[in-house]
């Protein structure tokens, strides 16, 4: 008997990842944003002038990962770079004025691909779905 793909937990589940991605970066282009500059930047509106371990941390990515992510949002103007005071060998993230002017549409941006995926679920089912993905998120993080 073959692979039901669409019984598979985590085949569908990359699927709707994959499409929710690409919704969200068709949305948060025009602002200049990458879906991971986007998901750093929900983490500095939180809390400005997080270090890149707590941002490692905190989105549960790769380091290398997150340098890069940093390096591209540097670049771009959305962060800048100030020493830590306690911690000679870290940096803080600081948002710029651009980073802060953007995050309203990027929001907006994101609420709408959210109303999209779920636009098929009533308000019931749609708590019961997020709950349930928390669920299972939480069941495969690693101890």
């Amino acid at each position: 008997m073959g692979f039901e793909k669409q019984k598979s937990a985590g085949f569908l589940a990359n699927q709707m990842a994959r499409l929710f991605a690409t919704g969200l970066h068709r949305r948060i282009a025009p602002l200049g944003l990458a879906p991971a500059q986007f998901m750093t930047l929900l983490e500095l509106w939180d809390e400005d002038g997080l270090t890149q371990r707590e941002l490692v941390e905190r989105l549960d990515v790769e380091q290398a990962t997150m340098a890069n992510t940093l390096a591209r949002m540097l670049r771009d103007g959305l962060i800048e770079k100030k020493p830590h005071p306690s911690d000679k060998r870290a940096h803080k993230n600081c948002l710029t004025d651009k980073a802060i002017a953007i995050k309203d549409q990027a929001i907006s941006a994101a609420r709408a691909q959210n109303e999209l995926a779920l636009a098929a679920l009533s308000e019931i089912e749609r708590k019961a779905f997020v709950a349930s993905m928390q669920k299972v998120i939480n069941s495969m993080k690693p101890d």
